[in-house]
């Protein structure tokens, strides 16, 4: 069984979450809590396996609750936001810095078309999560966006490409925000390679992760706009409900085609269409979630002379779609988020 306590000031909405996690056999709702104060007493008790964390709630907000959780009794935490406009979305996302592990939207009302779905949502991140390793944040490490810990023993220099790098190309999913933290706030302001991002993420929010990552980079962070001129140093986000590619010249295609792998955007959309316009002169780069979407694509990269990367295993949040990576021999280095952004910077400087 996995025990979770739920951290909610709404009795609506606490009850509803209890429900929802109840549906399944093998999680138990073991306690609840109205404010950040009365979870970091109940957490002092008796260690949960997962806490569900609200942001905001009185006396003590989630996002301060977080941090203190992380720093004296680290549980994995999810925060559940039931809002995804822009500012507060953005406000949720340094929940992540202080050691959360993943933000979900709140499920639909029983009833809602998309109930289900989103219920089920829940439920799936709630037991990756339970699985997942914390350790203790101390205080000096605040304002970085927490990735579990990695061996680190790889080399950084991922030697000298065949070709000059003109795209990087990045893919990644459940744990995906903290891992493209991590990699895009270590690349200089002066690097000289556009930089196409999908991300899995619930829809509606995308401008708050985009909004995030923006005030922790030197790089421009924007979503991208169908038929834009693909420009150095800026980060394009593929938007929600499409499919994001690339043509050569560098231009970006934004289509409504089938999803992939489940996924609209999809990493093997994206990886496909850069195989074939940019081939050798590309970096690929496959980074922690759930499933293979873009690890059969990624070895396509190689096959045509890319350089490719999976993150490794210590520093993912879920080792899905990088270790299926690594199974099908696509990945040429694997190197944790840090390491990545070194090896790119490293690359491009020699050429």
């Amino acid at each position: 069984m996995i025990d979770v306590l739920v951290v909610e000031d709404s009795p609506v909405v606490r009850e509803f979450l209890i429900h929802v996690l109840g549906s399944d056999p093998k999680i138990r709702v073991i306690g609840t809590a109205t404010n950040g104060e009365e979870a970091l007493e109940w957490v002092s008790k008796k260690k949960p396996d997962v806490i569900t964390m609200d942001i905001h709630m009185p006396k003590m907000d989630g996002f301060e609750a977080t941090r203190r959780i992380m720093e004296t009794c680290p549980v994995p935490i999810v925060i559940v936001s039931g809002t995804s406009t822009g500012g507060e979305v953005t406000t949720t996302f340094r929940a992540l810095e202080m050691g959360a592990l993943a933000v979900v939207p709140r499920p639909n009302g029983i009833g809602h078309a998309e109930y289900e779905a989103t219920a089920r949502e829940l439920v799936q991140t709630v037991k990756l999560m339970s699985e997942v390793k914390v350790v203790k944040r101390w205080a000096r490490q605040r304002g970085a966006a927490v990735v579990p810990r990695s061996s680190a023993t790889e080399e950084t220099d991922i030697g000298r490409a065949p070709a000059r790098t003109e795209l990087v190309a990045i893919g990644a999913s459940t744990g995906g925000p903290q891992a493209l933290h991590a990699l895009l706030s270590g690349l200089p302001k002066d690097f000289p390679a556009p930089v196409l991002v999908v991300q899995h993420i619930a829809v509606g929010f995308l401008p708050g992760l985009v909004e995030w990552l923006a005030g922790a980079c030197a790089l421009p962070v924007q979503i991208a706009k169908p038929g834009e001129s693909l420009r150095p140093g800026q980060v394009y986000v593929a938007p929600d409900g499409f499919q994001m590619g690339v043509r050569r010249g560098g231009i970006v295609t934004l289509t409504r085609d089938e999803p992939e792998n489940s996924h609209r955007p999809s990493v093997s959309y994206l990886f496909r269409t850069v195989a074939e316009a940019y081939g050798r002169t590309a970096v690929g780069v496959l980074l922690t979630g759930m499933g293979k979407d873009g690890a059969e694509e990624l070895r396509l990269m190689k096959d045509r002379g890319a350089v490719t990367i999976a993150q490794d295993a210590p520093s993912s949040i879920v080792h899905g779609m990088p270790g299926e990576a690594i199974r099908l021999e696509a990945a040429a280095y694997v190197l944790p988020p840090v390491r990545i952004a070194a090896a790119l910077a490293g690359l491009v400087n020699r050429q």
